[in-house]
Order: structure tokens, then sequence, then C-alpha cells
């Protein structure tokens, strides 16, 4: 029998990132019909919270998020890790006070993907996840979106910019 230490570290990692991502679309399938109208609010809050998370690991590893460079490279280091080294994003420095997320393969579009569902559902849950996240990492900056893949276009591109400050409505996460 195979103990788990013999399997390859990065292997381990491949099938855990799999499972992570396949689980919006599991609980999609799950829950959606019984929670009827309310399921779009509740999976956003799930997220947001998702965010949150992103933003301790970010602070764990004492990542730098002074600027919008800073951010988007924090995020794309710590998205990887969380989903797995099938996200593959890449960070385009605009300016001091811009920089750009591209996406070019999603590990939700690529095994969180039940057939026959829309794969527009998965764009409320990213959006969620970026725009709270980067103003808790620096409430000077702000997140949007020029391109999503699951709406249909190539690749993904997130601008993160000088914005507005955002004050985050929610208390920060209890450590376990």
């Amino acid at each position: 029998m195979l103990n788990v230490r013999e399997i390859p570290d990065d292997v381990k990692w491949q099938l855990a990132a799999r499972c992570a991502a396949s689980l919006p679309a599991i609980y999609d399938a799950a829950f959606r019909t019984a929670a009827g109208d309310q399921y779009e609010a509740c999976e956003q809050e799930c997220w947001m919270e998702v965010s949150r998370l992103v933003c301790d690991v970010v602070r764990e590893l004492a990542l730098p998020v002074k600027n919008a460079r800073e951010i988007a490279t924090s995020l794309h280091t710590v998205m990887t890790v969380l989903f797995g080294p099938d996200f593959k994003p890449e960070t385009l420095e605009l300016s001091d006070d811009g920089a750009v997320i591209l996406i070019k393969r999603c590990p939700f579009l690529t095994h969180g993907h039940t057939p026959g569902m829309p794969t527009e559902r998965f764009f409320p849950r990213c959006m969620a996840l970026i725009l709270t996240a980067v103003p808790l990492l620096n409430n000077t900056y702000t997140a949007r979106y020029v391109r999503t893949m699951c709406m249909g276009d190539r690749q993904c591109e997130i601008k993160i910019e000088v914005g507005k400050p955002v004050v985050d409505k929610k208390p920060a996460r209890k450590k376990a």
C-alpha cells in the first residue's frame, strides 16, 4: 500500500488544488436549487471570506502590498499557492500606481467546471474575491475587471489602481 509520504509533493499539490477548484461547482450543483434566490448572495459572502483568507496568507508570508505592482504580485503568489499550479497569472506594471493581472489559465474553469454548467457563474465568485481582497491588502487601491475568461474572453485582465479608499464593514477573520 502506498504511504502518503511516498507521493511526490507536486502530485499532492496538484491533487489538492484540483479538489479545491472543483468545490465551487460541487456546491453549486448541490445547493443552488435548494437555496433558490439566496444562493448567489450566500456564495458571494463565502468568496468574500476567501478573500480574507488570501489577505491572511499575504500577511503571514510578509508579502509586500505598498503599491499596485506589489499587490498584484502578492495576489499572484498567494492565489497560485492556494489554487494550485493550474492558475497561470502574469503581472504587468503600468505605472507606480497601476498594474494588471493577466490570467491565461484558471483552475476553476479547468477543473471546477461541471458539464452543462454556465461558465458565467464563475465570474461573481472571482469578482467577490478580488474586489474584496485588493482594498483589504491596501485600502488606497481598488480593482476592476477589463476581461474575463468565464464570460468568453481569451484571458482575464484585472486592473489594480489607486482608487477611493474602501472600508471593510466586516470584522477581520479570527485566527483558529
